[in-house]
């Protein structure tokens, strides 16, 4: 009697050997090789040019003071690279890890090395994620380097015109690029999930960049807070909170929890339909447009939901800009500023309690309600000195972003805010209140 001869089990490959062999394939590209250099010399270089330069990048946050600190040359990087940069980096290092195999026809081979899907797709989205984490830590690391070799580690003006010591400044500089890992991983997941449905589409690799491309464009209209941050792209804004006195959390933290969200949830959809796949196809060109609606419904139901736990669970409603708001944060900014414009003159020192500053802004005139985003605020800033009966009165006129960030531009009286420079007893100086950054807070009550 004879019996039926069974083959023997092989057991997978490990994971870590694939892994490194992953991450072989992905740093091997000349493409890539060029992306990591670019990271670690193209930020260093810019801080180092622009803050050489008469005329600075006053339109963004933090580019007026590229001249007095390095740090602020690293913050411009970052709300560049949140913009544009991180989007692009992820389109190009998780788009194409799954594509790249079916424009090569490579994925029998690879099956029968590793003899286990649920390895390769472990190995491929670690990689990928990996990659991207180091092409984030580069751009970081090069920015302040390039900023404070060039200009020096001087303390920081933060968004609410406190000042933030040298070490201070530090800290919070490198966790503000820390803050940026969690949207930018989320998008790294739509990148995966965006190379497993599309195959070789060069829509995957384009997936991530569009989307944020959609996001950015969605935040910059006056949507209600919930929905704003609903939206992992919502935290590559957030991180400008941790430059004010107390740092504003809320946002950053929702906005963390959400990318994290949406980065699981990616993640686990482009794992189900990459089991799902017929391998032996060798036609595969996507998975099809009932595939695709199974990838993008959870997606926009979980920002639907967020949206909707979001405005149950905190205070916010509306845009989040409201006129009480805006006065409260100019007053505090101009306390601060006001201080040390009286240092750069050598007047006597004064607290912020002796100034009392206050704030009355009016947004459009009487027939508009002084509520929500636009650059039509204006606003007269009162405070007193001590010693005198007299009220100090200054004008600005504010350019209100519907993110919260908001730049008031000093409208007078000359000796105060209508000029750019300040005569100091060891020569002109930049006025700190000419033009001044703020920050609202959309969570505040």
């Amino acid at each position: 009697m004879t019996t039926a001869y069974a083959p023997p089990e092989v057991a997978p490959a490990p994971l870590l050997p694939g892994l490194r062999f992953e991450l072989v394939k992905l740093l091997s590209p000349w493409r890539v090789r060029l992306l990591l250099l670019a990271c670690l010399v193209a930020p260093a270089a810019f801080v180092a040019v622009v803050s050489a330069q008469t005329s600075l990048p006053t339109d963004t946050v933090f580019g007026r003071w590229m001249h007095a600190t390095g740090f602020a040359g690293s913050l411009v990087v970052l709300a560049f690279a949140c913009s544009w940069g991180l989007p692009l980096l992820t389109s190009l290092v998780a788009g194409d890890v799954f594509a790249a195999e079916d424009r090569l026809g490579t994925w029998r081979h690879l099956l029968v090395a590793v003899r286990s899907p649920r390895r390769i797709f472990a190995a491929k989205a670690l990689a990928a994620l990996s990659v991207v984490v180091l092409l984030v830590v580069a751009i970081g690391l090069s920015s302040v380097l390039g900023g404070v070799l060039t200009v020096g580690a001087h303390p920081l003006v933060g968004l609410d015109g406190h000042t933030l010591g040298a070490g201070e400044a530090a800290r919070t500089v490198l966790l503000a690029w820390l803050c940026v890992l969690p949207p930018t991983l989320a998008l790294a997941a739509v990148g995966l999930l965006g190379s497993v449905v599309l195959g070789r589409s060069p829509m995957g690799l384009l997936l991530p960049a569009v989307l944020a491309l959609t996001m950015n464009l969605v935040l910059l209209l006056p949507v209600p807070v919930p929905l704003r941050l609903a939206l992992p792209s919502n935290a590559f804004l957030a991180w400008r909170g941790l430059f004010t006195e107390p740092a504003h959390t809320g946002p950053l933290l929702l906005g963390t929890a959400v990318s994290l969200f949406w980065a699981v949830l990616a993640t686990a959809l482009a794992y189900v339909l990459f089991l799902r796949r017929d391998f032996t196809d060798l036609a595969y060109d996507g998975a099809g447009r009932r595939a695709i609606a199974a990838a993008a419904l959870p997606l926009a139901g979980l920002a639907g939901i967020g949206a909707l736990a979001i405005g149950v669970l905190t205070p916010a409603s509306g845009t989040g800009i409201e006129k009480a708001k805006v006065e409260a944060s100019l007053a505090t900014a101009y306390g601060h500023l006001y201080r040390l414009q009286a240092a750069q003159l050598h007047r006597p020192a004064v607290t912020e309690a002796q100034l009392a500053a206050s704030a009355d802004c009016d947004k459009g005139g009487t027939r508009v309600v002084d509520r929500g985003p636009g650059h039509d605020w204006r606003c007269v800033v009162s405070w007193h000195l001590p010693g005198t009966s007299a009220v100090g009165t200054a004008i600005y006129q504010l350019d209100v972003t519907a993110e919260g960030r908001y730049v008031a531009d000093g409208d007078g009286p000359k000796e105060v805010n209508g000029n750019f420079w300040v005569r100091t007893p060891s020569g002109d100086a930049p006025n700190p209140l000419w033009q001044l950054d703020g920050y609202v807070d959309l969570l505040d009550d």
